[in-house]
């Protein structure tokens, strides 16, 4: 320690050095001095000094000691803090040596790992099988022979449980330091990131962008032929019923088109969250919203809807635009697929809970295409269903709305 940062140490090193001169300057008076009494005073004084010297060297000894413990307890207390801002972070840290041994780990890699073991001094390459798309293993020691300040790549796969998870590396190389003559040895800071969410819905929305696309490729392309056969047909006089059917045609191409436009315009809401939002409302006028919503539809195909809700229905808390979402497309699909007979809407007490329920006289789902029937773009080959139009869209999204409602279908 440099001097003037310990003012306890300079004071008793004075008081120290002080004392050692006066003994040396009592010692020479003794010499030079035959008189006991004088040696007797000098012996005195020569005790009070070594004394004070003494008690000077104990008190600063016992001061360094107190410094020495609040450093410890300080250092003690520091690595605590750190070692519980790194068990708060989300992603799995280690801290590895060169040779891949285990030096810190924080509680997120024992939950990746499923384990409660203690990894310390543990191969990081033993107790973590990483591999890549092709099925070759990681090999965390090439990373760290090279070196590389900094190495990142997130398309590896580690399986758990029969799980296969998606897992993102970053690997960050910690430089050594000397202490003296003594260069510690190198280390790496891992840091491990369960991505398998996230990559899910990336390759779902891949996969989405691409099935859409190819979806909407067939009716625009057909609007786009009606088009240009109506404006030749304006152009040389074709009959009126010629006409008129194009123009039905196209209609009906739009119309498709502007129903899978809502459909999408549903499902985006769904994905961004948009009716997340509980609120207390009672179903009781939510059924009836939707009985008046769709009576016209029903009456148009020679249908009768009916509703029927049970007495006394308790407020539900609930996204009642999700429900509400739900309820149409479940409706909307059993006016389309009823040709003749009847369509009911019931709502009745299930324990604390609200059960809704439609039900028809329709053509009815085979057992194959029950299991089908949630799919995106799916249609039954039944003729009875291709009969009419239809995006595939509406029970694929009633699903999910199911689920983030916390309910089935």
């Amino acid at each position: 320690m440099e001097s003037g940062q310990n003012p306890e140490r300079e004071t008793s090193l004075k008081i120290i050095l002080t004392s050692m001169i006066a003994i040396s300057e009592i010692t020479i008076i003794v010499i030079s001095h035959d008189s006991e009494i004088w040696k007797q005073i000098i012996t005195v004084l020569m005790l009070v000094f070594l004394n004070i010297a003494f008690v000077s060297f104990g008190i600063w000894r016992r001061k360094t000691y107190q410094a020495l413990v609040e450093s410890k307890k300080k250092e003690v207390h520091e690595r605590e803090r750190i070692l519980t801002i790194i068990n708060s972070l989300p992603d799995g840290v280690l801290s590895v040596n060169q040779k891949g041994e285990i030096e810190l780990f924080n509680s997120a890699v024992m939950s990746l790992l499923d384990t409660n073991k203690n990894l310390l001094g543990q191969n990081i390459n033993k107790i973590l099988t990483l591999k890549n798309l092709n099925g070759d293993k990681f090999n965390f020691r090439e990373v760290f022979r090279k070196g590389a300040p900094f190495f990142s790549v997130n398309d590896l796969i580690f399986e758990q449980n029969g799980d296969k998870l998606r897992i993102e590396i970053e690997i960050l190389s910690i430089r050594g330091f000397y202490t003296g003559e003594q260069k510690t040895q190198k280390s790496f800071a891992v840091i491990l990131r369960d991505i398998t969410k996230q990559k899910t819905l990336d390759e779902e929305r891949d996969e989405f962008i691409s099935v859409v696309s190819h979806e909407l490729r067939t009716p625009v392309a057909i609007t786009e032929g009606a088009i240009s056969n109506l404006q030749m047909m304006i152009a040389k006089n074709a009959p009126q019923n010629l006409l008129a059917k194009t123009v039905d045609m196209t209609y009906k191409q739009i119309s498709f088109l502007a129903n899978m436009v809502n459909d999408l315009t549903t499902l985006s809401r769904a994905e961004r969250g948009v009716g997340d939002k509980f609120e207390n409302f009672c179903p009781k006028k939510l059924a009836e919203d939707l009985f008046s919503k769709y009576q016209k539809s029903a009456e148009e195909k020679g249908l009768q809807l009916n509703l029927k809700v049970a007495p006394n229905l308790e407020k539900i808390r609930t996204s009642k635009l999700y429900i509400e979402e739900l309820l149409q497309n479940i409706i909307t699909n059993s006016i389309k697929y009823t040709h003749e007979g009847s369509v009911l809407i019931k709502i009745e007490r299930a324990g604390d809970k609200a059960r809704f329920s439609i039900k028809d006289t329709g053509i009815g789902i085979s057992k194959t295409d029950q299991a089908k029937i949630f799919e995106k773009f799916y249609r039954s080959e039944d003729y009875r269903t291709r009969e009419t139009g239809g995006t595939g869209l509406g029970l694929y999204i009633s699903a999910k709305l199911a689920r983030k409602l916390g309910t089935q279908i």
